[in-house]
This record gives structure tokens, C-alpha cells and sequence, in this order.
């Protein structure tokens, strides 16, 4: 085992990543997240990403545990990541044991960390989330999620156009009011460092999270949200009330292969997510993003939930797969 041991805590030994241990890694990721799981894809980018730090736990040389952090808030802040725990070593304390050390390296590494943010998935229908008594919840948003086969997101777009059409009354082909497409980086810069922003789109605690990763929008942060490679919509060109992107579709392991595309939508007006969620889709059709299997989640306010939810039924090629649930915005001092 090359590389050099970090430190150790309770029987277990801690190692900074490397790319060479993505075997071990996807050895313990089995159905992590339902087959969701982005690590796969983004391992490789981890290990070079500025600013992120990766740990390993082991226990006798075999790999038993990761965390993960990206320091953001211009290094006030650790969003926390990709916490996963081997089946066999599960309900033993591991996950607490390399949180706990991952906190300390971190806060070693980076002094001026003084706040630990995370997002969760929570079912509310579940009943309280548990094992978050330390953590603040800062915002929550609802989630929508659907799948279909890439072959039937055109007739999907065209679905959701005619609804449009019907809702506003124009004729197919008429004017539907369009999104404006943020494409110029100044352009970008000065909307989201508009200190207005936060309240007039409604971000969850202040932050934009971006594919559940929640960044303030200050100047710090932009390097950050430049290199994803989002594609931007708004309501309008100057002071939107509405903002919303995309993330590049990437590969996910559910049912041995498939693409994750997600849509973050921060507003709380009714009329313009569903033009937007059209906008989007057109987008990914025209830049042929998207093959095989498709699976979608678009994250929003609660408010805005079963209004997009009934836009987007009605097609058969494209189908809901998950009922109603929860992104949760956590934080607490480190």
C-alpha cells in the first residue's frame, strides 16, 4: 500500500486518497444511493480538484471507509461528501470514527474552516430524520425524479411545449414567453453577486446548491460553479426572480448503466419553472446529451412541487420513479 498513513483512531488507519484506490472504493460503493451514486463518475476529478481533501479509513490494510471535503465560502466553510461505509463494517461507529478524524485533518489543513455545511436526502413520510441533532437545518427543498429513455425526451420536449401552448392560450409555434440563456461569464457574475439575489430567488439558507453542493454565492465561489460547466436559464437578463441550471449529464451505476441529469430551480413563482424545465430538456435534445437510460431530478421549492409534477405527466415514454422527497441544507460549527 503505497502512500503514507495521516493518522489513526479506534482501530482504523487514515490515508489521503489516491486515483489508484478507485478499485477499493467502488468495492464498498455497492448500491450505494440506489444506484445513484455520482463517485464513480467523479472520483478521477477528486483527486485533483483544488481546495478538496478525500480520506480513507482501514482497518487491518482493506478499506472500510471514506470522507470527503471541498473547502468553499472563500475558506470559511467544508461541505462534506460522499461519506460511505462497507457493508460488513456498518453499525460498528465507523462513519462517526472517520467524520470525526476528517473534521480534525481538515480543520488542520484549512484553520480558517470554522463551519461544517452538508446536504441529505430526507423522506418526509419516513418520519424525523435521525442523527442530525448537532446540525442546524438551514433550508429544504423538494425533489422530483423521473426516468425515461433517452429516445423519448424528444417527444417528452414536444409534450411539455404543447402544455405550455395550452396553459398561456398561443398556438403551437406561438409565443410562449422564452428563458433568457446566461452564457456570458460577466454577465453571470453580475447576477449572482447581486446582494439582492438570495431573497428576491428564494436560496435555501442563502446558498446556491448546485447538484447538492450549497456555495454562497460571493466572488470566491464562482471559480467553483465555473468549472461545472452548468448551463444557466432566468426569468429575465437583469435582476431575476428566477434562476435555474443544469448539470452536465453524467453516469450513474443504476441498473448497470444510466445518466444523471439534475435541475436546480431557486424561485417561488408557479409559472416559470415549468418553461424552464422545457428549456432545459431542449437544451440537452440540441447538444445530444443525453443516451440510454435517463434519470431525472429536479430540485425546487416545496411550493412549486406538484404544480411541475402535473406538467411533466402525461407521457408515456417518460415516467415518474420516485414518490414526493427532500433535499435537507445542513450546518453546524466544526
Amino acid at each position: 500500500m503505497a502512500g503514507s498513513c495521516v493518522g489513526e483512531s479506534d482501530g482504523l488507519t487514515f490515508w489521503v486518497a489516491e486515483q489508484k484506490d478507485y478499485d477499493d472504493v467502488m468495492s464498498i460503493s455497492v448500491k450505494i444511493y440506489g444506484g445513484n451514486d455520482y463517485l464513480p463518475h467523479r472520483y478521477a476529478g477528486w483527486m485533483t480538484e483544488p481546495d478538496r481533501v478525500v480520506i480513507l479509513g482501514r482497518r487491518d490494510g482493506k478499506l472500510v471507509a471514506l470522507e470527503s471535503g471541498l473547502i468553499v465560502d472563500e475558506g470559511c466553510t467544508v461541505v462534506v461528501e460522499g461519506l460511505r461505509v462497507c457493508p460488513s463494517e456498518r453499525g460498528r461507529g465507523v462513519a462517526r470514527v472517520i467524520q470525526r478524524f476528517a473534521d480534525q485533518y481538515i480543520q488542520q489543513l484549512y484553520p480558517s474552516v470554522r463551519t461544517k455545511r452538508q446536504t441529505k436526502a430526507d423522506d418526509p413520510s419516513a418520519g424525523p430524520t435521525q442523527a442530525l441533532s448537532k446540525f442546524t437545518e438551514l433550508g429544504r427543498r423538494a425533489a422530483l425524479s423521473f426516468i425515461g429513455e433517452a429516445d423519448s425526451f424528444e417527444g417528452f420536449v414536444s409534450h411539455l411545449r404543447n402544455k405550455l401552448h395550452s396553459t398561456t392560450g398561443s398556438e403551437p409555434g406561438g409565443s410562449v414567453p422564452q428563458m433568457v440563456l446566461i452564457e456570458d461569464e460577466q454577465h453571470l457574475k453580475n447576477i449572482l453577486l447581486d446582494p439582492e439575489l438570495p431573497s428576491r430567488v428564494q436560496l435555501p439558507g442563502g446558498a446556491i446548491i448546485q447538484d447538492w453542493q450549497p456555495l454562497q454565492p460571493i466572488k470566491g465561489n464562482l471559480e467553483i460553479l465555473a468549472r461545472r460547466n452548468l448551463t444557466w436559464l432566468a426569468d429575465k437578463p437583469e435582476r431575476p426572480s428566477f434562476l435555474s441550471f443544469y448539470t452536465p449529464p453524467y453516469p450513474i451505476p443504476y441498473k448497470g448503466g444510466s445518466l444523471r441529469f439534475n435541475i436546480d430551480m431557486f424561485a417561488e413563482t408557479r409559472s416559470v419553472p415549468k418553461r424552464a424545465l422545457a428549456g432545459h430538456f431542449e437544451k440537452v435534445r440540441e447538444r445530444r446529451e443525453v443516451k440510454g437510460r435517463v434519470m431525472v431530478h429536479v430540485y425546487l421549492n416545496k411550493s412549486l412541487w406538484e404544480g411541475v409534477r402535473e406538467f411533466c405527466e402525461g407521457y408515456t415514454g417518460v415516467r415518474r420513479c420516485r414518490e414526493y422527497w427532500e433535499q435537507l441544507f445542513l450546518e453546524r460549527g466544526m
